[in-house]
């Protein structure tokens, strides 16, 4: 018996979650850069290579929010050189898998990535839920061979750097573990962000 698909299972999932519901009054930017704090302690502990490379990329998604690049799947590819080090960074073709196997990702429509990246840019859903959504899109197209954890972190700090956000803590966010098929999950997800966006 084939295993389920868990990107179809996320892309049922993303239609019937209440976005809209999301915390949107104006949100407030910490001093505090939790996103470098964060490479610089959690990943430089792995590995002070890793954590050079991820913060090379989060120069990059920055300064690419401040110039109004669009986010799409060729973003992502040039964020993704720089985290694994790697003249390329293609669309995967093979199933994927996560979480020990007990996700499987099926093969990617290109065009559905794309137009779910573009989905960033949709003013009426408020930035917290748009930047959560983007972040588990990444995750569950799961896009990349490796990395697809640190790509989707990138996505989500672009998608609040566009909006003049910087959150002053993000370990809860790159921490915990989410499901394809967990409709309650990803809006709870998007609801710790909102609480990130507004806190100091």
């Amino acid at each position: 018996m084939t295993a389920p698909d868990h990107l179809r299972s996320w892309l049922t999932v993303r239609e019937s979650v209440p976005w809209h519901e999301v915390r949107a009054e104006s949100p407030s930017s910490s001093t505090r850069d939790g996103a470098v704090h964060d490479i610089r302690t959690y990943d430089h502990a792995r590995s002070p290579v890793r954590a050079a490379r991820l913060l090379a990329a989060l120069d990059q998604a920055r300064s690419d929010a401040a110039s109004d690049a669009p986010l799409d799947f060729a973003l992502l590819s040039s964020w993704q050189r720089r985290v694994l080090d790697v003249p390329h960074a293609p669309l995967r073709i093979h199933p994927a898998f996560a979480k020990n196997g007990r996700e499987r990702y099926g093969p990617i429509d290109f065009p559905c990535l794309q137009v779910c990246l573009a989905e960033r840019g949709d003013t009426t859903v408020p930035i917290a839920a748009r930047a959560a959504r983007v972040y588990l899109d990444v995750c569950f197209f799961h896009p990349f061979g490796d990395g697809n954890a640190r790509s989707a972190f990138l996505a989500l700090v672009f998608v609040l750097t566009r909006a003049g956000i910087t959150l002053g803590q993000v370990g809860p966010l790159r921490r915990l573990p989410r499901r394809a098929d967990d409709a309650s999950g990803a809006l709870a997800f998007a609801e710790l962000v909102s609480v990130l966006v507004h806190s100091h």
